[in-house]
């Protein structure tokens, strides 16, 4: 093994778990000096380090000899909060570019059926990304202009993997803290696409999440420098979830947000984002979305709204493990042949034995 990836793959284990170095030389009884250097590159690690960091961390000594895809930071989609620091940043990474090792592997193992989505290319203006949200929810055997019942099964039979992402060590990994809501990553039509999410229990929050990251997968896939790419996977999101035709019936009238309450239960879209779904479409008036929100505001509905909207849990990850493993697979099994730590691959997959 090389003096390089060693060093990369102990950094990548500490960022997964979220301890420092000297956390890990502690547990692994070595000093923090030694860690430094081997992630440095300046010293080699021996077979003794590695197994002794494998166990301390509770992860497969084969991790260690594995380097995860390349993906460049700027070919993840992100949806995050300015507040996000730069070191949790680096956390989701790392964690997300495990699991993408994960689902690639599985994919291939099990001959899982590749996502086949719409691909925008060069311009594109709001009209087109109206019809890219048909063609997509086509692409998903979704109705043309009914709500979507489970959003996160229809990505998934489709061919497009979700996991829940949980930063290991966090005293609270909701979105809120991390600063993160989704992330993607799609390379080509030939490999699997995935998409991870932070969920603070919100239902309409986590299909909003997953819309907006499926408009990154079909708007920016294969255009790279798009002038705003946050505002047209939020405007995909808007268009997935709730079709322009069905919208200009949903708005003909002026409602109340009561009735957009009455709205979000049916659609499963908070009262937020269908008031900017209706803006979006010049539905409604710049003014009396602006009103929409002060009442919003004043209500207290800005972080918590009315209206129970049940999160919605992957399984893809969990069925094709134990398609490949059987039934009765555990993560302590599954861990040694992905050469992933039991306890982040639980978080990925939940579904799984114990």
């Amino acid at each position: 093994m090389s003096t390089e990836l060693a060093g990369e793959r102990i950094r990548a284990v500490r960022r997964l778990l979220g301890i420092s170095q000297i956390e890990l030389a502690e547990a692994a009884g070595v000093s923090q000096s030694l860690i430094s250097q081997v992630e440095n590159g300046v010293k080699e690690a021996t077979d003794d380090l590695l197994y002794a960091v494998a166990s301390a961390t509770n992860t497969p000594k084969i991790f260690f000899d594995i380097l995860p895809p390349e993906i460049p930071l700027g070919s993840l989609r992100f949806r995050k909060s300015s507040s996000a620091r730069v070191g949790d940043t680096k956390r989701v990474k790392a964690l997300f570019d495990e699991a993408y090792r994960v689902v690639s592997s599985l994919f291939a193992e099990t001959h899982y059926p590749l996502p086949d989505l719409p691909i925008a290319q060069g311009d594109i203006t709001g009209d087109d990304i109206e019809r890219l949200a048909n063609e997509t929810r086509e692409a998903l055997q979704i109705g043309d202009d009914g709500p979507i019942r489970h959003l996160t099964r229809s990505c998934e039979r489709a061919g497009i993997a979700v996991v829940p992402l949980t930063l290991p060590g966090s005293h609270d990994a909701s979105d809120e803290i991390v600063g993160h809501f989704g992330i993607s990553f799609w390379p080509s039509r030939e490999e699997p696409a995935l998409v991870g999410y932070f969920s603070n229990g919100s239902g309409d929050r986590l299909r909003y999440t997953l819309a907006h990251e499926l408009g990154h997968l079909v708007l920016h896939t294969r255009r790279r420098t798009a002038a705003d790419p946050e505002a047209e996977a939020n405007r995909f999101a808007g268009a997935l979830l709730m079709p322009q035709e069905r919208a200009k019936r949903v708005f003909e009238a002026d409602l109340t947000l009561k009735e957009y309450a009455r709205l979000k239960a049916h659609w499963g879209i908070s009262i937020q984002a269908l008031v900017m779904r209706a803006a979006h479409l010049d539905l409604i008036s710049e003014e009396r979305k602006s009103s929409l929100f002060r009442q919003i505001s004043a209500r207290g509905w800005r972080k918590q709204e009315p209206v129970l909207v049940h999160p919605e849990q992957p399984m893809l990850v969990s069925h094709l493990m134990s398609l490949r493993y059987g039934n009765s697979a555990t993560y302590a099994k599954a861990s040694e042949k992905l050469a992933l730590g039991a306890m982040v691959l639980r978080s990925l997959a939940p579904k799984m034995a114990a």
